[in-house]
């Protein structure tokens, strides 16, 4: 979950992309994973810390020395249900240990900005995520709630449903993007987007929507 200096979660279906692309941009990277041989990348750029984001172990040795952090954590079948939280504040407390501001984090678009314009599809999609996944919802937005409490430089950035669709640089996004049942979103597209939030000021202390154009 780091990157350039900067930590990236270097395992999961979305750090990967995440990795390859910082790489490519010419960053030194930190991935973290509980297990070293899930990370398939090799690169003399490339620094692997295992540890344990939701119990905290290594997390302050692999933020070490970065200039932003990128998570990219996410829930799976058998994730506590606070994994989001529990995670989120260890690395928010490694940031403060280590003086490190910059700090890039994903939810899902169902965790909503009070008073903002939700399309038809986005209530109906938010209707049914607090049926069939509440405590997830629940997770993100007591993630979210942390994160703005924080003194960090944050970017939230919200994603709807992730494909597994190549870098096509064709997306859509801010805080007032509307979204429904039909959009989604490449995670390659979705890491590209939160390293060029990571490498500068972009949507500081902001919640942006991102999709596919």
């Amino acid at each position: 979950m780091w990157y350039e200096t900067r930590s990236v979660r270097a395992t999961g279906r979305t750090g990967e992309p995440l990795v390859a692309q910082a790489l490519d941009r010419g960053h030194e990277v930190t991935g973290f994973a509980r297990d070293p041989a899930d990370i398939t990348h090799e690169d003399d750029r490339l620094t692997v810390v295992t540890g344990d984001a939701y119990g905290g172990t290594n997390v302050g040795e692999a933020v070490a020395g970065a200039d932003a952090v990128v998570s990219v954590l996410g829930q799976g079948k058998e994730s506590p249900d606070d994994l989001l939280t529990a995670a989120g504040d260890h690395i928010l407390e490694a940031m403060a240990d280590t003086g490190i501001e910059r700090f890039v984090t994903l939810v899902g678009a169902g965790v909503r900005e009070p008073g903002e314009s939700v399309s038809f599809g986005g209530r109906v999609m938010g209707g049914l995520l607090k049926l069939v996944a509440t405590e997830v919802l629940a997770d993100a937005e007591s993630h979210v709630d942390h994160v703005k409490a924080s003194d960090t430089d944050w970017t939230v950035v919200r994603a709807p449903r992730l494909t597994d669709g190549v870098y096509t640089g064709n997306i859509d996004h801010g805080p007032d993007l509307e979204l429904g049942l039909r959009d989604a979103a490449t995670r390659a597209n979705v890491a590209a987007f939160m390293l060029d939030c990571a490498e500068g000021d972009d949507y500081l202390h902001e919640l942006p929507k991102v999709s596919d154009r």
